[in-house]
């Protein structure tokens, strides 16, 4: 089992960065394939970004690519998501998921496929 702690969430303008950090603890993070979602209020919790267990490969939704990158660094644990270039409807709370997984090149983009998931951070865009 993997707990998961999110942070980095915040406020910011239209136009500005904030990088999002997901601290796992408990077994091997490396035997983990990863995820970030994001919810805003009154909508139903959608898809940003995925990396598999090595980073080697890495999927993103339509709408903040180009502008978010997802990355991990296994020695630490953690995994982030840099976001940049925000808009006012990047506004949400963003969770990470986490499933076991060491397949090379599998990048799963369902929420069902994740069994571990952490409180989530909010992250609040304006104009």
């Amino acid at each position: 089992q993997v707990q998961l702690v999110e942070s980095g969430g915040g406020l910011v303008q239209a136009g500005g960065s904030l990088r999002l950090s997901c601290q796992a603890s408990g077994r091997a993070f490396d035997n983990y394939a990863m995820a970030w979602f994001r919810q805003a209020p009154g909508k139903e919790r959608e898809f940003v970004a995925a990396i598999t267990w090595s980073g080697s490969s890495t999927s993103s939704a339509d709408s903040v690519k180009g502008r978010f990158t997802i990355s991990r660094d296994n020695a630490k644990n953690t995994m982030y998501l840099q976001m940049d270039n925000l808009k006012p409807e990047d506004t949400a709370v963003y969770s990470c998921a986490a499933r076991l997984s060491r397949l090379p090149s599998v990048v799963y983009r369902d929420q069902q496929d994740y069994d571990y998931w952490g409180q989530g951070t909010q992250v609040t865009v304006s104009t």
